[in-house]
C-alpha cells in the first residue's frame, strides 16, 4: 500500500536504554543491536498489541529509547479494551534526529487502529449473530453475510476515509516513515498503509489509498488528492505533523491550518519538533489542546559517536582540492556530500565523476522517481558517494554511510544536525567535515 522504496528501522538497541539511541527510520533510524534472547523485551510494559511487539522483535529490537518509553504511555491514555475511549492526550515532542521518535509515534497510532479494528469487528460478529438467532427465532434463513467489494474497481469508488494522518515535510521522509510503519504492520491483519508524496504518478496513489487505515504524505500531494474528492480527511482520528520545524521553514504554514480545519474532530494531535522555538509554539497554540511536551536529550549527546572536524579552505578552488583528497581516502565506504544550491550540487557531482568517482546528485529539482532510484541505489551500495542538497537531510537513513562532508554549509544549526546525522547510524562511527 505504498512506495516502499526507503526505509530502515529505527528501535533502541536490546543492551541500552539511552538518548543517543535511534529507532526506526522515518527520522533517522537508530543504533541497533541484535537482540538478546535472555533480555526481557521493554516494548512489553508499553501495553502494545501483540502483534506490533513482535514486528520490533522481528526488526530486531527489544528496548523501547527514551522517547519512546517517555511518549508511548501517554499517547496511548485515550485507548481502552472496552470500547469507551478516554479523553486523548496531545503531545509536543522535542526530540533530535536519530531519537527513536518515529517509532514513539507510529506505535501508539498503529496500537490504536488496531483496538478500534478489534472492536469494530467483535460488534460486527455480534451484530451478525443478533440477525442470525432473530431469523431462526422467525423460522427464516440466516441472513448472508455482505461481500467484500473490490476497491480497485471503479464502479465501487468511494473516497478513503483513513483514521490517522501522518504529514512530513519532504517526499523522502515520508516514503522513510511509510516504510517503517508498513514493517510494523506486517502481523497485523486488514491494517493498511499509504504512501502519498509529490512527483508519483496520481492514479497509482489513488488506488493505493483504497482501505488505507493510516496515510503517510507530503502536505502538497495529500490536498490536491482531497480538494478532486479522492480522500476524506473528515474522519481523521488521530493527526501527526513530523518535524514541524521544517513544516514552517519550507512554507507549510498554510497548509497545516487547512490541514488541521479538514481533520478539526480529531481526538489526538501529535506534533515533533526539533526544539520548542516560539514559531513552534504559536503553531502548536493553533491546532493543539493543551498539549503535553516531553524534551528529549540534546544534539551534543545524540551525536556522540560521530567525530566533527573542521579545515580551512584559502578559496574555492582549495575547497574543491581538499574534498578530492578527502573522498580518496580508503576507509570511505560510502559518503554524502552536501552542497548549498541544486546548481552546486550537480556541477560538483559531475566534476567527481568526471574525476573517477562513483557519485550521483540528489536535490529537489529531479524527478521522484529518479530521486527514488538514486537513494536505492546508495542503500544497496551501488554508489559510493551522494552528493545533495538539504533535500536528503531528513529522512535518509542508510547505516553504511560513514563520512558527511559539507562541502557547502547549511543555513541554519539545525540543518547541520540533521546533514551529520546520516552517519553514525546503527551502532557505528561516524566523521562529519
Amino acid at each position: 500500500m505504498t512506495d516502499a522504496t526507503l526505509a530502515a528501522g529505527e528501535f533502541s538497541s536490546a543492551e541500552i536504554i539511552s538518548n543517543d539511541i535511534n529507532l526506526l527510520p522515518h527520522d533517522v533510524p537508530e543504533a541497533a543491536t541484535p537482540v538478546a534472547e535472555d533480555i526481557p523485551n521493554g516494548f512489553v510494559t508499553l501495553g502494545l498489541a501483540p502483534e506490533l511487539i513482535q514486528a520490533v522483535k522481528d526488526l530486531g529490537f527489544t528496548q523501547p529509547t527514551t522517547v519512546q518509553l517517555k511518549t508511548i504511555p501517554l499517547a496511548m491514555q485515550g485507548v481502552s479494551d472496552d470500547g469507551n475511549s478516554a479523553r486523548f492526550v496531545d503531545l509536543m515532542v522535542s526530540s533530535q534526529t536519530g531519537s527513536g521518535k518515529t517509532a514513539a509515534f507510529l506505535l501508539p497510532v498503529l496500537h490504536t487502529l488496531l483496538k478500534q479494528q478489534e472492536q469494530a469487528e467483535a460488534k460486527s460478529r455480534a451484530d451478525y449473530e443478533q440477525a442470525v438467532a432473530e431469523a431462526a427465532a422467525k423460522g427464516e434463513a440466516a441472513p448472508k453475510r455482505a461481500k467484500r467489494k473490490d476497491p480497485t474497481n471503479p464502479r465501487h469508488f468511494s473516497a478513503p476515509t483513513p483514521g490517522a494522518l501522518i504529514v512530513c515535510p519532504t517526499r523522502e521522509l515520508a516514503q522513510q516513515v511509510a516504510h517503517d510503519a508498513i514493517d510494523l504492520v506486517q502481523h497485523c491483519r486488514g491494517l493498511r498503509v499509504a504512501n502519498i508524496v509529490g512527483g508519483m504518478p496520481y492514479q497509482l496513489q489513488i488506488a493505493k489509498l483504497q482501505n488505507a487505515n493510516l496515510v503517510v504524505a507530503t502536505p502538497g500531494r495529500l490536498l490536491d488528492l482531497q480538494r478532486s474528492m479522492q480522500i476524506k480527511l473528515d474522519q481523521v482520528q488521530f493527526l501527526v505533523v513530523d518535524e514541524a520545524d521544517r513544516m514552517l521553514d519550507l512554507g507549510f504554514s498554510d497548509d497545516l491550518a487547512e490541514i488541521n480545519q479538514l481533520t478539526i474532530d480529531r481526538k489526538q494531535t501529535m506534533m515533533f519538533s526539533a526544539t520548542f522555538a516560539p514559531r513552534i509554539q504559536q503553531l502548536a497554540s493553533r491546532v493543539m489542546r493543551e498539549p503535553q511536551r516531553i524534551t528529549i536529550d540534546s544534539p551534543q549527546e545524540k551525536h556522540a559517536n560521530i567525530k566533527q572536524v573542521l579545515f580551512w579552505a584559502d578559496n574555492a578552488q582549495h575547497k574543491r582540492k581538499l574534498l578530492d583528497h578527502w573522498l580518496r581516502d580508503t576507509t570511505i565506504n560510502q559518503a554524502i556530500v552536501f552542497a548549498s544550491t541544486q546548481i552546486e550540487c550537480d556541477g560538483l557531482a559531475n566534476d567527481l565523476q568526471q574525476d573517477g568517482f562513483d557519485a550521483v546528485a540528489l536535490h529537489g529539482a529531479l524527478s521522484q522517481g529518479l530521486r527514488n532510484r538514486r537513494l536505492m541505489a546508495l542503500r544497496q551500495g551501488q554508489v559510493q558517494i551522494l552528493v545533495a542538497t538539504d533535500v536528503a537531510a531528513r529522512g535518509i537513513d542508510v547505516p553504511t554511510v560513514t563520512h558527511v562532508f559539507n562541502f557547502g554549509l547549511p543555513m541554519k544549526a539545525e540543518d547541520y544536525t540533521h546533514r551529520i546525522g546520516r552517519t553514525g547510524r546503527a551502532g557505528r562511527d561516524g566523521l562529519a567535515v
